[in-house]
């Protein structure tokens, strides 16, 4: 069994430096988590858009599919979020990474069941508090992530130094442009324990979107993502028809409700359950334009290790001089 070891992996009891992302739809399953975490790396169940009784059924599915670490991303803004909490206190997963809120809203109840507890950041100040509540460890997320970028929109390289430096005893793990085994010794050379990957697992076979949907990951290029929705809670997605739309009204500086209007007629679970690729919310980081391939998540893992001992081999050793 190949092992990477770093304050990350040792921290969770994985093998890699590979977290997989929890991505709404992508991971609201078991499929792909299970993967991940059997081919060494930490799978994560995506718990945003669920329902109670679905979740049951995915917790039940990690706990018999595997017995590595696996763990539950949860935004604490979701509706029903107590509920939610309470159930996962009572299941016990082996890792929470939760994000939009605070950490002193659930951590020593997690702690006390023994759940290993991360937390989404999204820049030095916001790492500095979660740190200081006790926090396992932080995921620090930079501009170039699908999904949610932060808002200052600063980049993964600048904002991982920044946190890291912030908080030198607190494991990082890094997030926003990473596809592939150079992205992760470039992560782990700036001080993060791991890497975490999203868009390149969301061109799996086992990610639970239309394949329209991966198609046009693999399909686009490092240039053809956009953030939209400034001020309605931005999100980075694969240019379309509704962001030319929703850039069109920004650019304009169109009234708040016009655009809000916009914003909530589309959305992701119509581009990832039904295909709408055109209007829905193809969430997607720029690091779309660095894969060109559906394969097996196991696969995936296993490229990332490759790349990484490439990656390491290219790196020129110091001489000594008189």
């Amino acid at each position: 069994m190949t092992r990477i070891p770093t304050a990350v992996t040792r921290l969770l009891g994985i093998d890699l430096p590979v977290i997989q992302a929890g991505m709404s739809w992508a991971s609201s399953s078991s499929t792909l988590p299970l993967a991940v975490s059997r081919a060494g790396g930490l799978g994560v169940v995506a718990a945003g858009p669920m329902r109670r009784d679905d979740l049951v059924r995915v917790l039940d599915e990690m706990t018999a599919g595997t017995d590595r670490p696996w763990a539950v991303n949860l935004p604490l803004y979701r509706q029903g979020a107590d509920e939610i909490i309470d159930l996962l206190l009572a299941r016990r997963p082996p890792v929470l990474i939760a994000s939009q809120g605070g950490p002193r809203r659930y951590l020593e109840r997690f702690r006390a069941v023994g759940t290993q507890c991360l937390h989404v950041v999204a820049g030095a100040e916001h790492a500095r508090k979660a740190a200081d509540a006790g926090v396992d460890g932080l995921v620090v997320v930079g501009a170039e992530a699908g999904g949610h970028p932060p808002p200052t929109m600063v980049t993964t390289q600048v904002l991982v130094r920044a946190v890291v430096r912030a908080v030198p005893d607190t494991p990082v793990i890094a997030s926003g442009g990473i596809a592939d085994g150079a992205g992760l010794a470039a992560m782990l050379a700036l001080g993060a324990g791991a890497a975490q990957f999203g868009t390149r697992f969301l061109a799996t076979r086992e990610a639970t979107v239309h394949p329209e949907y991966k198609s046009a990951v693999v399909a686009a290029g490092v240039e053809d993502t956009r953030t939209v929705g400034h001020g309605l809670g931005l999100i980075r997605a694969l240019d379309n028809d509704f962001t030319a739309r929703m850039g069109r009204l920004e650019a304009s500086a169109a009234e708040l409700d016009v655009r809000r209007k916009e914003f909530q007629a589309s959305s992701l679970k119509d581009a990832a359950l039904h295909g709408e690729v055109r209007e829905g919310k193809v969430e997607a980081g720029q690091s779309a334009g660095l894969v060109d391939a559906v394969l097996p998540a196991a696969d995936v893992v296993e490229h990332i290790v490759t790349e990484y001992r490439a990656a390491l081999m290219r790196l020129p050793m110091p001489t000594v001089t008189e």
